[in-house]
């Protein structure tokens, strides 16, 4: 028999002390994960129904099958409660990670409170330099990471203002000097002079 030789008349008590040691239990050894839960809230049903004399029989039955009932439904809503709240890739700070941005208040390496700033997606964040160099005001960033509540940044201004390629510059061409031939000058060769006229 279920009554296990117990009174009938005490079942309705035995039930409501299972419900108040199941949530005891619930509450303080496993913090709320709602494994006892369900079987505290059947145990209390079947309290009640022992109050009202029903057969020991349905008592079991409300507390079994009841409580897997309430475990099972309780398990899916859990189940699909923490999925539709679970952070996709790329949501929070880690959203921030590969957008360009503008230094506000100058990243300075040596200053020890850390007060640099960027504009990034529409918002402030404090921010570290990556490659230890001071970015002044105005200087175009990317984040490149986050470090708790700052963003690791470096700038993008090399990379932008770099020439695509370096100019060629093509020597002069020297023509090699052509010298000229001398001219010769045929040698001039003077009148034969004229004999003297005769005397008479």
């Amino acid at each position: 028999m279920l009554d296990l030789g117990i009174d009938l008349n005490v079942w309705p008590w035995v039930w409501l002390g299972i419900a108040v040691l199941f949530a005891i239990i619930e509450l303080t050894v496993l913090a709320g994960s709602f494994v006892l839960l369900p079987f505290a809230v059947s145990a209390f049903a079947a309290s009640l129904l022992g109050f009202y004399d029903v057969p020991i029989e349905i008592q079991w039955f409300v507390f079994a099958v009841g409580g897997g009932v309430l475990w099972i439904l309780l398990y899916r809503y859990a189940k699909r409660f923490a999925g539709e709240n679970e952070l996709q890739p790329g949501v929070g700070a880690d959203r921030l990670v590969g957008l360009e941005g503008i230094v506000t208040t100058t990243i300075d390496p040596d200053d020890t409170d850390r007060r640099g700033r960027v504009t990034a997606h529409g918002e402030v964040w404090g921010a570290i330099s990556a490659n230890g160099r001071p970015l002044p005001i105005g200087t175009h960033v990317r984040v490149t990471a986050v470090n708790g509540t700052k963003v690791v940044v470096e700038s993008t201004e090399s990379t932008r203002n770099a020439p695509s390629s370096p100019p060629t510059s093509t020597p002069p061409t020297s023509s090699p000097p052509t010298s000229t031939p001398p001219t010769s000058t045929p040698p001039t060769s003077s009148p034969p002079s004229s004999p003297p006229p005769p005397t008479t």
